[in-house]
């Protein structure tokens, strides 16, 4: 077991390197901010695709009976992949922040110091704190406390990752100057869309397929459920719908800069920085 999770610890770290290498060679004109936040997402991408292929297998397999049915995939994967990139995934976030802030000139990011990880954590908060209550909630949780049970809804959880790619793509291009293409607009509508199926209508589908297996409707079941399930869904949600509401309104703004006659490709940029 520690060689397989030693092994999912390499993997996202090794990738990350790798790319941080490859980068430079190809696009000599980025920055080390450009080469390690396009770095981290492609190896987010990476990972939402494993995610996402487990979760599809996982769901699959245990439609029959959502509540016994079992699966192999929905524990091992959280071990050896979902573990080791979520504590990964903190650590370049922080890359990506302080090589961010150090091009830009900033005095306190001419070298690592507490002072720049405090800035993250209080620029990155909600972020930090979704990684965190995923290492220390649903690892227990998909460890410990499920009783063999509820496989599927594991699965379900994988599903959330399928936007991560879409969201990803979309930065990749405005950090190639592609951000009035139409792939970029494309782009931003299934990032919408997946965001919303995936991160916000899989919670009331997996409220409703419960109620479907014990016959209840789906107005009964969380009064069904166990208090503690019903607030776990919820501090899970929550950040969810914020930052759906998030690119909504940026969706807005850029259609809105689209419609107008006095856009101009400067502004565009500007908008859709990297802070975003």
């Amino acid at each position: 077991m520690l060689q397989v999770l030693a092994c999912g610890a390499v993997v996202f770290p090794g990738l990350f390197f790798a790319f941080r290498r490859i980068l430079p060679c190809v696009f000599k004109h980025w920055s080390d901010a450009d080469v390690v936040l396009v770095s981290e997402r492609l190896v987010s991408s990476i990972h939402a695709i494993m995610a996402t292929t487990a979760g599809v297998i996982v769901v699959s397999s245990c439609r029959g009976n959502i509540i016994n049915d079992r699966h192999w995939l929905a524990t091992y994967f959280v071990i050896w992949y979902g573990v080791p990139y979520m504590t990964y995934d903190i650590f370049a976030m922080y890359l990506s922040h302080y090589y961010r802030f150090r091009v830009k000139g900033h005095e306190d990011y001419k070298q690592h110091s507490l002072r720049t990880v405090n800035s993250f954590v209080r620029r990155e908060f909600l972020l930090v704190l979704h990684h965190i209550a995923l290492l220390t909630i649903l690892l227990p949780v998909t460890l410990f406390f499920r009783k063999d049970q509820g496989d599927f809804f594991i699965g379900c959880l994988f599903l959330t990752e399928l936007s991560t790619p879409f969201v990803s793509l979309g930065k990749i291009l405005i950090q190639l100057s592609l951000q009035d293409c139409w792939l970029h607009k494309a782009n931003g509508g299934m990032v919408l869309f997946t965001f919303f199926m995936c991160r916000i209508a899989l919670f009331p589908y997996m409220y409703w397929m419960y109620g479907r297996h014990y016959g209840i409707p789906l107005y009964s079941v969380p009064f069904h459920l166990p208090l503690s399930a019903n607030l776990g869904n919820s501090c899970i949600l929550a950040p969810q719908v914020y930052w759906f509401v998030l690119l909504c309104r940026k969706g807005y703004r850029l259609y809105k800069r689209s419609r107008s006659p006095d856009a101009s490709p400067v502004a565009a940029v500007t908008d859709n920085s990297k802070d975003d």
